[in-house]
């Protein structure tokens, strides 16, 4: 039984191979169809193919559409017998359109690290004083940690000294910087519940220079009890932060836990700008007017000087009008401190921590990654223009 260069169908092998269809990525795509023909040759799809009919999800290349849009590429799986109508299922019209005005999404890996690398070349301008950022949101799954991390991991590779408060007791932030935070390490819970000066638990993260973090450990999960008998409860970050420090760093970057109890509070009140990540989805949007009022009542009666600075859009996914809609919603209501950039859905992102990394060096190319930098430089260039 003869093949074609595609999937070698035997009711076509009398037509010659420029009649044949070449793979499922549609013409043009040979080397995609060479991949498949070892298992086309039998008739069946090869170990792992999708159901006919159904897309395969295969590999992506980072920094490439794929990553942004999760679109399917071609690892062999068995159209069914016939001619071929329109593009395959996964590559339609509607997700190239989506993808076309992706940021991001059409970067080679090879462009992306280029264009790292002569960034890092250029230092981004530094603020005038400490800029005190929290970065907060209630709402769990939004990518605060995510965006703690890799905001301060470009900051600091463009020649910020940056200082990244892990005040989650979970310890993500501290984990995704390669930073200790077993139970016997000195820790944020020091700081809170035992008075222990902040000098005494900053450590360096390995991986970056002008990086450092105050680490969090599980013991910080019982701190929300044991702040409740404590004097000056809400504040006791805020004058750890003024006893320390914090005038040889660029920027100190709080990461809060999923809640706004008393350490979402100490570090609202702890600090003199917010950050919010807002996940393009609407349930994100639901929990956003009760954490505005809690922020209005910290402005009243605890630190007037606190104020919403810098709204992140997170987990866009161009291939859906909600998230299109969310943007839109988000930046008619906040305006400017809403950042141009948008955060792409990355696996690389993801990845990342399990490595002790940031995405920043895990995987410079990634969309991910360049997202993250171009976030990172909105909020320098900013904070210098102000």
């Amino acid at each position: 039984m003869s093949t074609g260069p595609g999937l070698g169908w035997p009711d076509r092998a009398d037509e010659s191979p420029d009649d044949q269809p070449s793979g499922l990525g549609g013409p043009g795509e040979d080397e995609t169809a060479a991949a498949g023909s070892d298992t086309g040759a039998k008739g069946e799809a090869g170990p792992g193919a999708a159901p006919s009919g159904h897309a395969m999800w295969g590999n992506t290349t980072s920094g490439t559409a794929e990553n942004v849009g999760y679109v399917p590429t071609n690892t062999g799986a068995q159209p069914p017998p016939g001619p071929r109508k329109g593009p395959s299922q996964g590559e339609s019209e509607l997700v190239r359109e989506a993808l076309k005005d992706a940021k991001v999404s059409r970067e080679t890996a090879g462009n992306a690290l280029t264009m790292m690398s002569g960034r890092r070349e250029k230092e981004w301008p530094r603020p005038a004083q400490c800029r005190v950022m929290t970065i907060a949101n209630q709402k769990g799954g939004v990518g605060k940690t995510t965006s703690s991390v890799n905001l301060a991991a470009s900051l600091a590779m463009h020649g910020a000294q940056v200082l990244v408060v892990d005040l989650d007791p979970q310890g993500n932030a501290s984990t995704a910087l390669g930073v200790e935070h077993h139970a016997e390490i000195p820790s944020i819970y020091d700081v809170l519940i035992e008075d222990m000066a902040l000098a005494d638990i900053v450590v360096p993260a390995p991986e970056i220079p002008n990086l450092f973090c105050a680490p969090a450990t599980l013991n910080l999960a019982g701190a929300e009890i044991e702040l409740v008998s404590k004097v000056a409860r809400e504040s006791r970050l805020r004058r750890a932060l003024d006893a320390y420090e914090t005038e040889k760093f660029d920027y100190v970057l709080i990461d809060c836990p999923p809640s706004l109890g008393l350490l979402t509070v100490n570090a609202l009140v702890g600090g003199d700008e917010l950050l919010i990540p807002i996940q393009c989805e609407y349930y994100a949007l639901e929990g956003l007017g009760q954490l505005i009022r809690t922020v209005d009542l910290v402005k009243a009666h605890l630190n007037p000087k606190l104020n919403v600075s810098t709204i992140l859009l997170t987990m866009y996914d161009a291939r859906t009008r909600l998230a299109a809609q969310v943007a839109e919603d988000v930046r008619n209501h906040f305006g400017d401190v809403v950042l141009n950039t948008v955060i792409p859905r990355s696996v690389r992102v993801s990845e990342a921590p399990s490595y002790g990394q940031s995405v920043m060096t895990y995987d410079p190319g990634s969309s991910g990654a360049l997202a993250y930098s171009e976030a990172a430089s909105e909020m320098a260039h900013r904070g210098a223009a102000k």
